[in-house]
């Protein structure tokens, strides 16, 4: 299944916390049903390629809705084609090589 990391920072806000935002846009992957991992600088979705890309979309309006006048949102794609996928393994891999 296709990875999808996000990241979106709003940009000229009087405050440099944007913990509140954050929690609308999980909100939005919680709305679609998606599986989702939060880390304290991103959001790694997991999905049908076309419900992730929505999801994205969703989540940067609903950012640009709050007020900030910028928003800088970074997206990375992991979708693998060969063979089935999804978080879970791939953490798995890792701390299995880790011992």
């Amino acid at each position: 299944m296709p990875l999808l990391e996000i990241s979106i920072v709003p940009v000229g806000t009087d405050s440099p916390s944007f913990s509140t935002q954050v929690t609308d846009e999980v909100r939005v992957i919680e709305e679609k049903d998606l599986k989702y991992e939060l880390t304290p600088t991103s959001t790694v979705l997991e999905g049908d390629i076309d419900d992730l890309w929505e999801a994205a979309k969703q989540m940067h309006q609903k950012a640009l809705e709050v007020g900030p006048e910028r928003i800088v949102t970074n997206i990375n794609i992991d979708h693998r084609t060969d063979k089935q996928m999804d978080m879970d393994q791939q953490i798995e891999k890792v701390e299995n090589h880790l011992g």
